[in-house]
């Protein structure tokens, strides 16, 4: 039935395109941090590790006085993480003020200027000081704001001549390699050494010792169970520079093999191999990632003296099972998943392996529940252990956007998750910010996603939406983690014959053991709209509500509809609009409230390919969003009550009042005028 209303809806896009409210300019400023009326920061405990390290207490991030820790973060990527003195104050006060706490530094394995290791040498082993005293500062200025961060280990390090590694040019990022190869394994912990005795001299303190990082990950989106079903252990490798997913070369294909002692399967002959051999060779490769995990926490504890929690990577392809892999990353401190909504697939030049243009499906995920992100990182979350989601975003240019920070915000408080951080912030340095979409993952240029930021932040920090009434937990045979991997793409991304895929949306949903007795029968879930058993979150015929005490949505195609204390008749076909009570009373009787609304968002002048599956050009600056135009309703507000309504600039700061009127239904809103996807509502009584 979903996929029919998604055809649907596909079909009848083009056309509606044009009756759509045009697409006005409006920029979001990072660099006015003062006297907003829209300011999240008090969600913060500054400063960062004031009392302490965070730890686990009862399966769950908390300070060290037991109180619960949830991350509302982002991803910080390679040359971003690099601000100048001048900036780093600018850049560390913008996050907080949308209440973010925790940013993931990302992709610092890079070459200078966009990251640690030293780009003018003929080895990746020496980090640049340059770089270092930035970082450094930018650390500092985050912790006196109560943001932690999370230190990636091997993420984005390209090898060259002087490392002593073999093939070099041909590994990319060596993704499998740096679970079993020695001298792999040996410039990882010198890397390690280097960045977590580092001393700040703004802190006062090395890395290891540092209150303020919450946690260090080993490896990014890597996993050689994972590369194994997906072909990428073959050692046909022959591409110098061949970038991220690619196969191994053949001498380390003859390493593998040896250590294997056998003839290794290939994906192609999975289907008739016997189980015995299928199993044996599976526990090879999850032995091996192991061990590595194993090693390295070995290493960071006792051997560095690391204080700060570990993490050792992500649960991160739903298109095979992620069990094999969580068997032994759910023995460290942290599990942790990562989705994106309908990420773009490269198109790729066959020659050269370069970049020539992308695709996206371009649909709501409203009109997909069982197939959204909430459903494929449910999956991974583990009883008794925190569970975070360090990647996610619906990438542009999708059109439908705006759903993501909502819809995720609402159910991880549901499924009671530990953090989430959005990827990413930015990638480039703030120098080169510029006021337009760069690419597909930044937040920083979105007006439509940062203003939603603030709402998601204060609706999942203060755990607006109450946690599932009934916990369903799996329990998995080994013999049942292995054959999960030879199971086909229909039984994604649970990979567990007979789940019900609405069940997450409806109760929470944790794995009990990946090495106990084999999964048993589940209830079905009835058919139609999916009500969560908590009664806050339903999901039908392409609408998402939420419907909370102190927050409320509606998500989709939300004309005609309404939530307790909010209702709309909009002109767009499809948008968001977000109300949450700042003051944390109930929305009835809040006096102060944040109004978000948003529909698509891109830049001046971008141009869609005839499908709207691809861009013919990224367009210019400035911004651009599609102003949420029409009638919003307040509804069932304290007798008495009479809301005023004011726009708000991309600082944050008001630009005019709104008309409103009293009528049966409650007060009336005109919105769109002012261009806006933000307004701070105050309540006289």
């Amino acid at each position: 039935m979903f996929a029919v209303r998604t055809l649907l809806f596909t079909l009848l896009t083009y056309s509606a395109v044009a009756q759509q409210p045009e697409m006005k300019p409006f920029v979001m400023d990072w660099q006015n941090n003062s006297g907003s009326p829209v300011d999240a920061s008090f969600l913060l405990n500054a400063p960062a590790g004031g009392i302490g390290f965070i730890g686990v207490r009862d399966g769950h991030l908390a300070y060290p006085d037991g109180r619960r820790f949830r991350i509302w973060g982002f991803n910080i990527t390679a040359a971003a993480n690099f601000p100048t003195q001048e900036q780093a104050p600018m850049v560390a006060a913008y996050l907080a003020r949308f209440g973010i706490n925790c940013l993931r530094m990302h992709f610092l394995d890079s070459r200078s200027p966009g990251g640690l290791i030293d780009g003018t040498r003929d080895d990746t082993r020496t980090l640049d000081p340059k770089q270092f005293e930035k970082l450094d500062y930018f650390i500092a200025e985050l912790k006196k704001r109560g943001i932690y961060v999370d230190l990636n280990l091997n993420v984005g390090r390209t090898y060259k001549p002087g490392d002593g590694v073999r093939d070099s040019e041909y590994l990319g990022f060596a993704k499998a390699l740096t679970y079993f190869d020695p001298r792999l394994l040996e410039l990882q912990r010198e890397y390690a050494k280097q960045l977590l005795t580092h001393y700040n001299p703004y802190t006062k303190s090395e890395y290891r010792n540092e209150p303020a990082v919450l946690c260090v990950e080993f490896v990014n989106e890597n996993s050689i169970v994972e590369s194994w079903v997906s072909n990428r252990l073959l050692g046909k490798a022959t591409r110098k520079n061949p970038g991220t997913w690619t196969d191994i070369t053949e001498s380390y294909e003859k390493e593998l093999t040896e250590l294997y002692h056998a003839p290794r399967l290939t994906p192609a002959e999975f289907p008739g191999a016997l189980a015995e051999q299928f199993r044996r060779e599976a526990a090879f490769y999850m032995d091996l990632e192991e061990r590595f995990f194993t090693g390295v926490e070995r290493y960071l504890k006792h051997d560095l003296g690391v204080k700060s929690l570990l993490l050792g990577t992500s649960d991160h392809n739903h298109d095979i099972s992620g069990y094999p892999l969580l068997h032994s990353t759910s023995r460290l401190d942290i599990v942790d998943g990562h989705v994106y909504w309908q990420h773009p697939r490269y198109i790729l030049d066959p020659a050269t392996g370069r970049q020539t243009g992308f695709e996206i499906t371009n649909t709501p995920m409203v009109n997909d529940p069982l197939h959204s992100t909430v459903v494929g990182l449910s999956r991974s979350a583990f009883q008794g252990k925190p569970y975070t989601v360090s990647e996610v975003n619906h990438p542009a240019p999708n059109e439908y956007a705006s759903e993501g920070v909502p819809i995720l915000a609402a159910y991880a408080s549901f499924q009671d998750w530990d953090g989430i951080f959005w990827y990413t912030f930015e990638h480039r340095p703030p120098a080169d910010w510029r006021e337009r979409q760069p690419s597909h993952f930044e937040f920083r240029a979105d007006p439509v996603k940062m203003s939603e930021l603030a709402a998601g932040a204060i609706l999942f920090q203060r755990a607006d939406i109450q946690k599932a009434v009934e916990t369903v937990s799996r329990s998995y045979s080994l013999n049942q983690v292995y054959d999960s991997l030879r199971l086909p793409k229909s039984e994604r991304p649970y990979f567990t014959p007979g789940f019900p895929l609405a069940l997450p949306l409806v109760h929470g949903s944790r794995i009990a053991s990946l090495d106990g007795p084999a999964t048993a029968a589940f209830a079905p879930v009835p058919p139609g709209a999916i009500i969560s058993d908590t009664k806050e979150l339903a999901w039908q015929d392409g609408l998402m509500t939420i419907d909370s005490g102190r927050t409320q949505a509606l998500v989709g195609a939300v004309s005609g509809h309404a939530t307790r204390n909010l209702s709309a008749e909009v002109r767009n076909r499809f948008c968001v609009i977000l109300l949450t009570s700042l003051d944390g009373a109930p929305l009835s009787q809040a006096k102060r409230m944040l109004l978000t609304t948003g529909a698509r968002a891109g830049n001046m002048d971008m141009q869609w390919n005839e499908k709207h599956t691809s861009l013919v050009n990224w367009g210019t600056t400035p911004t651009v969003i599609e102003p949420v135009t029409g009638t919003i309703t307040l509804r069932a507000l304290t007798a008495g009550a009479s809301p005023k309504v004011e726009a708000l600039d991309g600082a944050g700061h008001s630009i005019g009042q709104l008309k409103t009127a009293k009528s049966g239904n409650g007060w009336d809103i005109a919105a769109g005028d002012p261009v806006t996807p933000w307004y701070l509502i105050t309540v006289a009584k």
